[in-house]
């Protein structure tokens, strides 16, 4: 029998109310064109304030929430916090998805790990992206780490912007709207492509595909890039309607 329901697990941090909104917005909106349905289940880890110091903190329990993840046997696992891995180290994402992976196969079942940061990076080179702008929340050396992370995996940065909000609920409670005046910051001429959420806590969805008709250019986030990269892993079409480039396919 052909599998037609998945469920998606998530690794998210205890103050991020917007990867358990998004990620089943844009997965709901998928079912009304394609046959699979999908069930969403979360495991937590606790991290209120984005600093580098309690971003360790957090990652440090993300091998917890993997083995809770895979006792509900989930299809496939996404670690949802990209900060949390870019800030640790230049290629982190390979070693985070190898030791999240090697926990579930000690808890008995093989499930394919999926990155937020791995994701953003890898949807970027995959779509011939040379160079991108960036939007983010974090203060503005968190936000030069995200900047040296991407570029340390040779996808250009043509301009950034910092909307520098410490309080992650703060940055969960946006109205992803405001996006469309925050949007005005960022010099988008030479970008390929343009980032307009480089945080999965930061809401963008409802704004993306406004912003990609304003500007003329594709536009993508961590979150609908992470949303691709897991629709991908389970060998299903990475398609969903009003998600922008990322998921907009030959045609949704």
């Amino acid at each position: 029998m052909t599998k037609t329901t998945y469920r998606i697990g998530q690794i998210v941090p205890s103050s991020n109310t917007t990867m358990e909104t998004e990620i089943p917005a844009m997965l709901r909106a998928r079912e009304a064109i394609r046959p699979e349905r999908f069930t969403f289940h979360s495991s937590r880890m606790r991290m209120m304030h984005v600093t580098k110091e309690e971003l360790a903190a957090m990652d440090a329990q993300s091998l917890r929430c993997a083995a809770e993840l895979t006792d509900a046997r989930v299809d496939v696992m996404g670690y949802a916090c990209l900060v949390a891995i870019m800030a640790t180290g230049l290629g982190y994402h390979c070693q985070s998805e190898t030791r999240l992976a090697a926990v579930a196969r000690q808890e008995g079942a093989d499930i394919p790990i999926v990155t937020s940061a791995g994701a953003l990076v890898q949807v970027i080179k995959a779509m011939g992206y040379g160079k991108v702008a960036v939007m983010t929340p974090y203060m503005r050396p968190l936000t030069d780490l995200v900047v040296q992370y991407i570029e340390n995996e040779g996808i250009g940065v043509t301009h950034s912007v910092a909307l520098e909000i410490p309080d992650n609920l703060a940055v969960g409670a946006r109205d992803p709207l405001t996006l469309l005046q925050d949007i005005d910051r960022l010099e988008t001429s030479g970008a390929d492509a343009v980032v307009l959420s480089a945080c999965v806590q930061m809401p963008s969805l409802a704004a993306i595909p406004i912003v990609e008709q304003r500007l003329g250019l594709p536009v993508l986030s961590a979150a609908t890039c992470t949303t691709r990269r897991m629709l991908e892993t389970l060998g299903l079409e990475p398609v969903a309607p009003n998600a922008g480039a990322a998921l907009a396919g030959a045609t949704v």
